[in-house]
């Protein structure tokens, strides 16, 4: 039988992790667990290492660590654990493993990331912020280093499904990519009582489970923003070629328009297990534990647009997507920066939410930016996009 692939996983104590690993328990005969890795959530990496048995434990926090080590050393198990970021470049760019789960949200992702791609590894890309914020720089060390970048994200997991396989003909053959977008939990809401919502309410997606940050990303749809310059940076198309279209079922998860103008799109029922075995099998295909679409019981299937119910900034930070992607070279780093800082205030309630914008926005004319050459200027205009939003956040507060 054919060896099987050793994976790590950065950032397996979250919802994109721990699905990742329900998929690998489903094939042990072709996935073993090289790494684990996550930021403080100790108990739960220690019930991951006792039933996967990963060769390295990582934790960010030193504290985290040695209480793991501790654990892990009083169950009798032999997982190493290291900490800090540097030991997550070590367990991404291993000789060892064939293939990354990125799933670590935000911009601490970006240094593993890079670690992967320069080491020519199969990179399954769930954090957006990567491309996001590393831009062409990631892409140089992707290619550089002969990796195999493959998207998890639903949306640009089903843009790539519904592709032509060779790459070199999608500017001649592709009109348009089409994004769709839940609408969220405040789809139908008035925005004028958009100060009044708090983060539990923001934290309670109609169709997703996901994490406090992601879940409020997707009420604000700067979710959706962020997809919108990742499917640029993946696919190569024009800012003006990019699309998004409310789908409130999520069934359709995005979709290809050609030069024909015939569509093909990718559906199913919405579960990140499926995009996740799609691409830790790519190009073949692996059960997923995910249900099966059922059509007759399925509801009537409806899209409506983004400035639908007579609000045209119903969803204001979206339009910032492709005002960064034409803006100066760095544009989309400092709006990821921002809103990383603007929803952390807002879930400890030092903003409103329809603040979050504000800020953002803000911060993209506060920050001006070079464009950025490597892993130190991108952290630079990370820094003081920072130091910026949260001086805006401060203003707003």
């Amino acid at each position: 039988m054919p060896t099987p692939q050793r994976i790590t996983i950065l950032g397996s104590t979250g919802s994109i992790g721990k699905n990742t690993l329900d998929v690998l328990a489903r094939h042990p005969e072709k996935f073993s667990v090289f790494a684990l890795t996550a930021s403080t959530q100790v108990d739960v990496m220690l019930r991951q290492c006792a039933l996967f048995k990963p060769e390295v434990a990582v934790m960010v926090h030193e504290d985290a660590a040695r209480l793991l080590a501790e654990k892990i050393k009083a169950e009798g198990l032999q997982t190493e654990v290291r900490w800090g970021a540097a030991a997550l470049d070590v367990v991404a760019s291993a000789p060892q493993v064939d293939a990354v789960m990125a799933a670590i949200v935000g911009a601490a992702g970006l240094s593993p990331c890079l670690a992967a791609a320069r080491a020519g590894k199969r990179l399954l890309l769930a954090n957006k912020e990567a491309l996001v914020v590393g831009g062409e720089v990631f892409l140089s060390a992707v290619r550089e280093g002969g990796a195999v970048l493959l998207p998890i994200d639903s949306e640009h997991s089903a843009i790539f499904q519904s592709l032509p396989e060779d790459p070199a003909t999608w500017s001649r053959r592709v009109d348009r990519i089409i994004l769709t977008a839940s609408g969220g939990p405040f789809r139908g809401r008035d925005p004028a009582t958009f100060k009044d919502v708090t983060p539990e309410q923001a934290c309670a997606h109609p169709n997703w489970v996901m994490g406090r940050k992601i879940s409020v990303d997707s009420a604000t749809m700067m979710n959706k923003a962020l997809e919108v310059i990742e499917a640029r940076y993946l696919f190569g198309l024009e800012p003006d070629q990019l699309k998004v279209v409310i789908h409130p079922q999520s069934v359709i998860h995005s979709m290809v328009q050609f030069k024909d103008n015939s569509v093909v799109a990718q559906l199913g029922t919405p579960d990140m297990r499926v995009p996740i075995a799609y691409g830790l099998s790519w190009p073949e295909r692996i059960e997923s534990g995910a249900a099966a679409l059922d059509f007759h019981a399925l509801a009537a299937m409806t899209f409506e647009a983004m400035e639908g119910h007579g609000h045209p900034e119903r969803f204001p930070g979206l339009r910032l997507a492709w005002a960064t992607l034409k803006g100066v070279p760095g544009s989309c780093a400092v709006l990821n920066a921002a809103n990383e800082i603007a929803v952390e205030a807002f879930l400890n309630r030092q903003i409103r939410f329809d603040q979050i914008h504000h800020v953002n926005e803000a911060t993209l004319n506060a920050v001006t930016s070079a464009r950025p050459q490597n892993l130190s200027d991108l952290l630079d205009i990370d820094r003081r996009s920072r130091e910026a939003a949260r001086f805006s956040v401060s203003m707003v507060s």
